[in-house]
């Protein structure tokens, strides 16, 4: 069975082609700055143990025209991995809210599309583009079951008391103000992963999974099931990222809104794309950031404290929601790259029996690895997150 995979971003739309149940990926490719006049198409295919790669700089207006260049790639005569749209069974799509209404992957209806559409208002960077791959897909793969898999489904076993915010019941009630997460999708593969990895049941783990892209978040993983998560209603909360703020005082909107003369839309493009490493460095590219900390830029070396203060934050806090820990899990661009952010994250634990091996910690590479020291009560461990792929057997087990 085919199964492609579609993941649209902001500004991107990244994808594979599995063949199921095997999980082996057919063809893979992204396309980057979408509505610049620069995009970047990237298409690999990987058919007959040979790997052709195909890339390109052209303008794609919009996800619409770029989800077309990828069923023309997937197409192509001499790129292309299918002869037949209808060789793709399952398109899988990575939703990012999903609100209270989906716990699990589900089959694409007209309700559920419609239900979708009425989340765009928490998360609007993401859930119209989910929405667009999703017209699309149905358009050219239209023999092909459409799946959804929801970026907060994994985090929708938080008790009560961690995911309601002390506000009035109504505004719960009537408007679903509360803490849904995101990542969910990376936190459920790290999770199993991890499980994997330990050769131990994930019914019998406590983790405490930390995803480190532009966008961070962090969970606490209980016997399997996501208790409590740094991201809340929106993904604005929680962590400092790569363009978002975080976790602020919630009254600095109204005082920016008084004293600078701001309107709210104003404010919420600055906590969502000028705050975080961004608003203190100018810059949001850890690797960037890193090489000015490593030269003694004030700015920089401000930034990574900040960063990585917070991670240590939430880290102690999880602990404590937890009890005993197995294991803390770096995953995601920043955290599987970053022995500086993973080093600096987990100084001072000791207490908590985190210890981290500096040697251990700087060396990389892309498999899955533990770098804790020898006297480390708990494993602290690089795994690499791998989003699609778990979209990709979601879907499998929803259509089976």
């Amino acid at each position: 069975m085919k199964i492609l995979v579609l993941n649209a971003g902001s500004s991107s739309i990244k994808y594979q082609l599995f063949a199921m149940p095997q999980q082996r990926i057919i063809a893979r490719g992204t396309i980057e700055r979408i509505g610049e006049n620069n995009s970047i198409v990237q298409h690999v295919s990987l058919m007959d143990d040979s790997e052709k790669k195909w890339q390109n700089q052209e303008v794609i207006i919009d996800h619409r025209q770029g989800l077309e260049k990828v069923s023309a790639l997937l197409l192509d005569k001499e790129y292309g991995v299918i002869e037949h749209p209808n060789e793709v069974a399952v398109v899988g799509h990575r939703v990012v809210h999903g609100g209270e209404y989906f716990r699990e992957a589900v089959a694409i209806t007209d309700e559920v599309q419609r239900r979708i559409e009425q989340l765009n208002t928490l998360a609007p960077l993401h859930n119209p583009h989910n929405l667009a791959g999703i017209d699309v897909a149905s358009e050219v793969f239209s023999q092909a079951q459409q799946v959804a898999v929801f970026d907060t489904a994994y985090h929708q076993t938080l008790p009560d008391y961690a995911f309601r915010y002390p506000v009035p019941n109504e505004l719960y009630s009537k408007h679903q103000i509360r803490v849904y997460g995101m990542h969910g999708t990376s936190h459920r593969y790290i999770a199993r992963a991890t499980a994997a990895y330990l050769n131990r049941p994930l019914s019998k783990l406590n983790l405490i999974s930390i995803h480190l892209g532009n966008g961070c978040s962090i969970a606490a993983i209980q016997e399997g099931r996501s208790i409590d998560t740094s991201m809340g209603l929106t993904p604005l909360a929680g962590l400092m990222m790569g363009t978002r703020s975080g976790d602020i005082d919630p009254a600095i909107p109204y005082y920016l809104q008084r004293t600078a003369n701001m309107d709210l839309e104003a404010i919420d493009y600055l906590l969502n794309n000028d705050s975080g490493l961004k608003g203190i460095t100018e810059n949001n590219d850890v690797r960037i950031i890193t090489q000015q900390y490593e030269e003694g830029d004030e700015k920089a070396r401000l930034a990574i404290k900040m960063y990585c203060y917070r991670i240590k934050k939430y880290i102690g806090a999880y602990v404590a929601v937890l009890g005993s820990v197995d294991a803390i899990v770096f995953t995601a661009g920043v955290g599987e790259n970053s022995a500086l952010i993973r080093q600096k994250s987990c100084e001072g634990l000791d207490k908590l029996g985190i210890i981290v091996d500096g040697e251990k910690n700087a060396q990389f590479s892309s498999e899955a690895r533990s770098i804790h020291a020898s006297g480390s009560t708990a494993d602290v461990l690089v795994i690499p997150t791998n989003e699609e792929l778990s979209i990709a057997q979601q879907a499998y087990e929803v259509v089976q």
